[in-house]
């Protein structure tokens, strides 16, 4: 008889347990923000992620893009432990793996929009080649910008200047893309248009994205939603 293997799941692009942050810690105004937040998060899967203001989403964001510390609990990206990282591990872990896009989209006003794409492979390297010029066209030919490779920042609409933000937070080939309020500071239409590029590229890519968002039509369109209220995930 011949013997049916089980499929092996996935290794989780993030996993989060028992994850807490406190602020002024050991100080009398001490205050803890997270109270043992646990999330799984898989290749290719979109989880929204909603809340009233105040209620530890940024703080949750900056947590698992390793930008904060957490103060008890366990942090694996890929499987890998993060909590006892250096920080220089730590940024070259963030750099590798995590991409953010934000409700503003930081982009560099002077340079264009291929220079901007381009601008982390250059700081991860310390160098430019064709390759590295190649890739960036390629993605914002993705995000369909290719008329504009060359146009300045400052020059875009909202809407192509979160693209280029979105092409930019590709580049490094991320298993995770963090996208804080991404939508927020465009209209309608142009929100509709970010959404659906970062859900396209979710699923080609197989890029596993947290979409913090006050839209509850966007919310409703993705994968599953984790509510976030005073620090605690609430099902």
């Amino acid at each position: 008889m011949t013997q049916v293997l089980e499929p092996v799941p996935p290794t989780p692009v993030l996993q989060l347990t028992g994850i807490r942050k406190s602020f002024n810690l050991g100080q009398a105004n001490e205050n803890e923000i997270l109270h043992g937040i646990d999330l799984t998060l898989y290749p290719g899967e979109f989880c929204a992620v909603i809340g009233p203001s105040g209620s530890g989403k940024s703080t949750l964001l900056n947590t698992i893009g390793l930008l904060d510390r957490p103060t008890a609990g366990s942090l694996r990206i890929h499987g890998i432990e993060t909590t006892s990282m250096n920080d220089a591990a730590l940024t070259d872990l963030r750099g590798h793996h995590i991409g953010f896009v934000f409700q503003y989209h930081h982009l560099l006003s002077a340079f264009s929009a291929l220079e901007n794409v381009v601008m982390p492979l250059y700081a991860d390297a310390g160098f430019l080649t064709p390759a590295m010029q190649e890739r960036a066209t390629a993605l914002l030919d993705t995000v369909g910008l290719t008329p504009w490779l060359h146009a300045q920042a400052s020059h875009l609409s909202g809407g192509q200047q979160q693209r280029v933000a979105v092409a930019r937070a590709l580049v490094m080939q991320p298993a995770l893309i963090l996208a804080d309020e991404p939508t927020g500071n465009l209209d309608s239409k142009s929100a509709d248009s970010v959404f659906e590029l970062l859900r396209r590229v979710c699923r080609e890519q197989h890029t596993a994205v947290l979409f913090v968002t006050h839209n509850p039509l966007l919310s409703a369109r993705c994968d599953r939603t984790l509510q976030v209220i005073d620090g605690q995930v609430v099902v």
